[in-house]
């Protein structure tokens, strides 16, 4: 019998060995489980988290950038407003803007830019200044903030030529370059050529300049033009940059006589016609009578831009039933100007311009068949026939600056007709003597 109770004893503690150890191993397995599953929820709640920061941040940031160009006549807060700000935001994007830069000096063809977040909120303005100089507005809550910033670039010597099929723009365009480039070579000769009439098919152009880029490599502008060359129905035409007397850059030939003269030989930079020359017995168009002609008419599109030939004061940016929209330049030397027919006017009496200054756009206001410009030129009161006059220059280069002078000429003009010297590192990139490096 002690023997039985024995047994039985031993089997009760084993069976309660083994519950203990199966409860043990359940409730470890729980345990795992809840553990895991807490896991799970955390790692779950990060993940959550993760993507709604990510979400956020991808809603923020300025996915959509809308371009164009600044259109003419336009203030900033109206060509804001076509980007869609309400009038409110535009007048504030441009009471900043203002503070950061001078709103007047916008130039139209410029490129705007607006960049939007990926929910449509507004994150940045832009406006570029010029190659160089970039406006940028941002909105911080009720306010904006602006600043001019610097574009980087790199500055490299290159070569330019090509040959006139049938315009200067064409042939430029053709060489690879803008339109830019042959607008700068129209400045530089447009003293002794006139770039509406004289152009002839086989004419032929080479330039030295500065070529700018971006750090991405994309073309960035043109810097100084440092010798030019252009031959005209088989007249060579050339010029090198160099200063005069007061120390500001100007062009001179090679024989060091200066190119630039009081006058530029048109009003219009390309791409018109005279239509009608001066005369003293013309058959009106409209009135059918015979009158003076005392001006030069030139055909060309209505917008098309109109520069003052010389430096001068206005005296009238006006209308009359006849003349329509017009300007009238007084001139030192006893001449004066005047600038018919316009559409726009950009200037007001009392105003002093520089010569080239885009003064007004051609219109057919006034007495007109269509349009055109008439442009008229005076002498001390009496009308001129500035086809056939003969304009004075300006001074040339000084003799205390010659020796610098040649110095600079025989730098540039030999690669006019070797650009290898260019290829071969013969030309540096340093500052044209004389110029300031300007």
């Amino acid at each position: 019998m002690d023997c039985g109770g024995n047994l039985g004893i031993t089997w009760n503690q084993r069976f309660k060995s083994a519950l203990l150890a199966v409860l043990a191993a359940g409730a470890a397995t729980l345990g795992y489980a809840v553990h895991a599953r807490s896991a799970a929820a955390r790692a779950y709640q990060q993940e959550v988290a993760l993507a709604r920061e990510e979400g956020a941040w991808i809603r923020l940031q300025p996915v959509l950038r809308t371009v164009k160009r600044l259109p003419y006549g336009e203030n900033f807060a109206s060509a804001l407003e076509e980007f869609g700000l309400s009038g409110e935001e535009a007048a504030a994007a441009s009471a900043a803007a203002q503070q950061a830069f001078d709103l007047r000096q916008l130039r139209a063809g410029n490129f705007l830019t607006v960049g939007r977040s990926g929910e449509g909120r507004l994150r940045a303005i832009e406006y570029r200044i010029d190659p160089e100089r970039l406006l940028r507005i941002v909105p911080g809550g009720e306010r904006y903030t602006a600043e001019v910033r610097t574009i980087e670039s790199r500055t490299e010597m290159t070569a330019v030529s090509g040959t006139l099929e049938d315009s200067l723009f064409n042939a430029v365009e053709q060489a690879g370059e803008t339109a830019e480039l042959a607008m700068r070579m129209a400045e530089i000769f447009g003293y002794d050529l006139d770039f509406y009439t004289d152009p002839r098919r086989g004419d032929t152009f080479r330039v030295v300049m500065e070529k700018k880029k971006y750090t991405d490599g994309s073309a960035a502008g043109y810097g100084r033009i440092l010798a030019a060359e252009y031959v005209n129905g088989g007249r060579t035409y050339r010029a090198v940059l160099f200063h005069d007397s007061s120390g500001r850059p100007a062009y001179y030939g090679a024989d060091g006589a200066s190119l630039q003269k009081i006058f530029l030989r048109s009003p219009l930079k390309f791409g018109a016609r005279i239509t009608s020359h001066f005369s003293n017995d013309r058959l009106h168009p409209i009135l059918k009578t015979h009158h003076q002609h005392l001006g030069i008419d030139y055909g060309a599109p209505v917008g098309t831009p109109v520069q003052a030939i010389g430096s001068g004061r206005v005296l009238v940016a006006g209308q009359k039933p006849g003349e329509g929209n017009y300007v009238h330049l007084r001139h030192s030397g006893g001449y004066e100007t005047k600038y018919l027919h316009l559409s726009k006017m950009f200037v007001h009496a009392g105003e002093q311009v520089e010569i080239g200054k885009t003064i007004g756009l051609v219109g057919s206001t006034g007495l007109s068949t269509g349009p055109h410009l008439d442009f008229r030129f005076l002498q001390r009161g009496q009308y001129r026939n500035f086809e056939h006059l003969g304009l004075p220059p300006a001074d040339p280069v000084s003799k205390e600056n010659w020796a610098e002078f040649q110095t600079v000429r025989e730098k540039w003009l030999p690669m006019l007709e070797h650009p290898e010297m260019l290829r071969a590192g013969r030309a540096p990139v340093a500052g044209v003597p004389g110029t300031g490096g300007q």
